[in-house]
């Protein structure tokens, strides 16, 4: 949980939902659920919910959102994740490891828990099932991250208040997970937010409730603007008719990441040879990894074509892994992108299908004044052959991930202006 790798741990995390032996006593073990909300065939789907992000790439390291839980409703800041499907709030019941003041924290009620017979309860542990020895019993979940971080609790349901593009108010009931234990580690502080708003490929994120009970499309998109904030979605509504660009998303049932590809990576107009590349698009990781091949050949080229330019090594900068600096400092990457040529990652199995890497969405300018290369070394952090296209890249673009067609899109956008539904 570093802001280097900043929710990159979504990514590689698994959620394991196990039975613990005993729970804070305010929660009743016979709680029964079902669905508050209906809606009849006609007005299914019928609007979306758009919400304002807070946040940057540097020096904060994430996007956030405020997000309305309970009744009465509180306002909480969570961490944008679509590497993950599992959503979780720092909760007070008590809470070891929490960052936040406790009347900032999730309480729950009795009538919150969610017991192992829910059907949610199996669809949070898929691939695997419940180790519940009793179906009345709690449905609790830890999750465990690659960089060691964790969070532990107890799986729960509580009002989610939105308000909709067509101007209606509703208030779903939704799962989420009430986190008393989290762990961090690395040299870095924890981040700030109260939690983590999973949006991953998967069968419990909050669009995926939203849309099995008719509320939204099972569709979602944030922009992520260079200068900090953006919007992120929920539905259909936004998606702009024309002008974004379209490849599938992986066919494989128990991949919980948007992964497509494959891909091949072009610079500067170049074939690097590296091709094959499978790319998941995870908006909890503040930068882009690439595997050791595809990195190296990244860092070679640059590297190669920065010869003879006024830009040298800044090995005192530990900001990222390879920092350059100027005569002077830089105020911001425009200062500099005129020393350094685009990436493409032009996707094979879609027609004229690319992402295009403009400088300014692979280099970030430090408090120091020194630019440096925001593509880092999956393989160096326990990634493998993975490939992630991280905020950095994503920034100022439309980003659309629909799990009804099974297809990402992305265009060039504004995120400084609301789109108009």
């Amino acid at each position: 949980m570093t802001k280097t790798t900043k929710r990159m741990k979504a990514l590689m995390g698994f959620i394991f939902l196990v039975l613990f032996a005993t729970f804070p006593a305010c929660f009743s073990q016979d709680s029964q659920f079902s669905h508050v909300l209906t809606k009849s065939a006609s007005n299914r789907f019928g609007s979306s919910a758009i919400f304002l992000l807070q946040g940057n790439v540097y020096p904060l390291g994430y996007y956030s959102v405020h997000i309305k839980i309970g009744n009465p409703p509180k306002v909480y800041d969570l961490d944008i994740d679509t590497g993950s499907d599992f959503t979780w709030v720092q909760c007070d019941a008590p809470c070891t490891g929490c960052t936040k003041p406790q009347h900032l924290l999730y309480k729950p009620k009795p009538n919150n828990l969610v017991n192992c017979v829910d059907p949610v309860c199996a669809a949070m542990h898929l691939p695997g099932k419940p180790q519940c020895k009793d179906p009345k019993e709690q449905c609790d979940y830890q999750v465990n991250y690659a960089d060691q971080g964790s969070s532990l609790g107890v799986i729960v349901k509580d009002n989610f208040p939105l308000r909709l593009v067509n101007g209606s108010n509703i208030d779903p009931r939704l799962a989420f997970g009430c986190g008393y234990n989290q762990k961090y580690s690395g040299s870095h502080s924890p981040p700030s937010t109260a939690g983590v708003l999973g949006l991953g490929n998967g069968k419990v994120n909050i669009v995926s409730q939203l849309h099995n009970i008719g509320i939204t499309k099972n569709v979602l998109g944030h922009c992520l603007s260079e200068r900090g904030g953006g919007f992120l979605f929920f539905g259909d509504d936004l998606v702009p008719s024309s002008g974004i660009v379209w490849t599938p998303i992986s066919s494989n049932p128990t991949d919980k990441h948007y992964s497509s590809g494959p891909a091949e990576l072009v610079f500067g107009g170049t074939s690097t040879g590296v091709k094959g590349l499978t790319m998941i698009f995870d908006s909890g990781s503040s930068y882009t990894y690439f595997n050791s091949q595809a990195y190296q050949a990244t860092v070679n080229l640059i590297k190669k074509d920065l010869n003879g330019k006024p830009l040298k090594d800044a090995a005192e900068d530990k900001s990222l892994s390879i920092c350059w600096k100027g005569k002077k400092p830089f105020k911001s990457v425009g200062d500099v992108k005129n020393y350094f040529k685009p990436l493409v990652l032009s996707f094979t199995n879609a027609k004229n299908v690319q992402l295009q890497l403009s400088p300014e969405a692979y280099l970030i300018v430090t408090r120091h004044g020194n630019v440096c290369l925001g593509i880092l070394n999956g393989s160096e952090v326990g990634l493998g052959n993975l490939n992630i296209i991280g905020d950095i890249s994503m920034q100022d673009k439309m980003v659309v991930y629909d799990n009804e067609k099974r297809q990402i899109g992305w265009a060039p956008a504004n995120c400084d202006r609301l789109p108009k539904s």
